[in-house]
């Protein structure tokens, strides 16, 4: 039960780090800076969760290429 928390958590935190990377792609928007201060420490906070969450998909990834592959 617990894994799977974390991994809605990964996924929600990715879905927004893949949106926010979106519209600074497409309109030059960062939202985490326009929302909470660019460089403030929750911007950064976010910046970080959103990154471990990213190399958390990884192992989920690597989890479920294995369990393929049996």
């Amino acid at each position: 039960v617990y894994m799977k928390v974390v991994e809605i958590i990964a996924l929600i935190l990715n879905i927004i780090g893949g949106i926010n990377w979106g519209l600074v792609g497409l309109f030059d928007y960062n939202l985490v800076d326009s929302l909470f201060g660019e460089g403030s420490v929750i911007a950064k906070v976010i910046y970080v969760l959103v990154g471990i969450s990213a190399l958390f998909a990884i192992t989920t990834v690597v989890k479920l290429a294995k369990k393929t592959d049996q």
